[in-house]
């Protein structure tokens, strides 16, 4: 996989993943995730359809959020079939 994906390639590649793929998600982003009272399936709500920023280059691998009005999620795909939820958390208003 030729890093960093358009946004396009992002969206693309984690709609296969969700369909026939593997994802998981760090401990670390399940501590954020508890800490801010969000749900596997909100994860998976803001990676179908939030909106994908560009990559940026982060502890030895390229990272992409994925936002919506109120979640933010970070991802790293480990191959074309594998993705991995870095981080998540509740924007705070």
């Amino acid at each position: 996989m030729n890093e960093p994906l358009n946004q396009q390639e992002v969206r693309r590649l984690i709609r296969e993943i969700l369909a026939n793929g593997v994802y998981w998600t760090s401990s670390h982003a399940q501590a954020e995730m508890r800490k801010d009272g969000l749900t596997e399936l909100d994860v998976v709500n803001v990676l179908r359809g939030g909106v994908v920023e560009p990559g940026e280059w982060e502890n030895g691998s390229w990272r992409y959020q994925l936002r919506t009005q109120r979640i933010v999620v970070v991802v790293a795909f480990d191959s074309e079939t594998e993705l991995s939820v870095v981080t998540a958390w509740r924007n705070q208003k």
